[in-house]
């Protein structure tokens, strides 16, 4: 029997690109975004790769519409195996520039949207006592960056939502599992499309990941859910790593170097976000898994093999961070003394 898999925020970015890679393996895959244009999209590419295509639009931050979804994909598709959360949305700008109304819309799709998924996800899975939930979480939950509070807010909160949930499925002996696929920086249309207030156009913050990098990572994780998280690229686990041995001194760096870092030379966007309304929507147009950034873009990651190996992965990556602090730290000292000579 194939499995059936739910995807929320699949008409795009790595909600697209898992989407592809559960199609070549055959499975059933329901679809769930606002958008119809790329849901539409993605469904034809589901079709071509040889898997079942199953559309549900829906605001994940309702959780209404979130459980009407699951019932409609099982009715459609049989019993969910694996439900992989990714819907979100963000804001780029200082806290102090984002109304109350963008933080909660914010808060609500991209944290409030995982509890709606996982509540879903539960609800079917328990009762039969087997299946796996995704969450697709981001180095931005452990690490946070200027420009990004409300996304940084709300994947440091799917971080300790998910292992409370974790932990309570452990306790019951449940055959029921929940893991996290902690990402990088990847190259999505978000920085096209989202909500910003940056004078350019945003940017993740290099290095840059393919799409593709994470979907593995989130199959992956999927086949093997019983370990609590997955570090998706050098990068991510680098973050980790480093705000663990060092988070004083990444502060500092991060405080110099996180406003231009997230932005390109190029103009903002002028088009309309998607932060109350999808960009795909009845006027607008698929946007693919792929975002601006291809031919800066990684298509491979070495460390993706490591993290199947978690002792080692964290052995060498300790011993190079450690070594990357102290580097770091003699930096940021040498330039305080040289601005204290000029100071003087």
């Amino acid at each position: 029997m194939p499995q059936v898999v739910v995807i929320t925020g699949a008409s795009a970015g790595i909600g697209r690109a898992t989407a592809r890679l559960y199609a070549r393996r055959g499975a059933a895959i329901g679809l769930i975004a606002r958008g119809r244009g790329g849901l539409d999209a993605a469904a034809r590419d589901v079709a071509a790769l040889g898997g079942r295509p199953f559309i549900q639009q829906a605001d994940t931050s309702d959780a209404g519409q979130v459980s009407a979804a699951a019932e409609a994909v099982e009715r459609a598709l049989g019993p969910i195996d694996v439900w992989v959360n990714c819907a979100f949305t963000s804001v780029f700008a200082p806290f102090t520039e984002i109304s109350a109304e963008e933080y909660q819309r914010v808060t609500d799709v991209t944290y409030l949207g995982f509890v709606n998924g996982t509540r879903a996800a539960l609800a079917r899975m328990l009762p039969r006592d087997r299946g796996t939930i995704v969450q697709v979480g981001s180095a931005l939950g452990e690490r946070s960056i200027p420009l990004q509070s409300a996304y940084c807010g709300a994947k440091h909160a799917i971080n300790g939502f998910t292992s409370s949930v974790r932990l309570e499925l452990l306790h019951r002996a449940s055959n029921v599992h929940i893991t996290i696929a902690q990402m990088p920086a990847v190259n999505t249309p978000q920085f096209s499309w989202v909500r910003s207030r940056l004078s350019r156009h945003p940017q993740p913050v290099p290095p840059i990941y393919q799409p593709e990098v994470a979907a593995r990572g989130v199959l992956y994780a999927a086949d093997h859910p019983r370990r609590k998280q997955y570090y998706i690229g050098a990068s991510t686990a680098a973050t980790v790593w480093a705000n663990r041995i060092a988070p004083a001194l990444l502060d500092r760096y991060l405080a110099r170097t996180g406003f231009d870092s997230q932005q390109t030379d190029s103009p903002a966007p002028t088009g309309a976000d998607n932060l109350f309304s999808p960009s795909d929507g009845a006027a607008g147009s698929d946007y693919g898994a792929h975002g601006v950034f291809d031919e800066r873009a990684h298509p491979h990651s070495a460390q993706a093999a490591l993290a199947r190996h978690p002792v080692v992965t964290a052995a060498t990556t300790s011993v190079g961070l450690a070594a990357a602090a102290v580097g770091l730290g003699r930096r940021l000292s040498g330039r305080a003394r040289q601005g204290h000579r000029l100071a003087r």
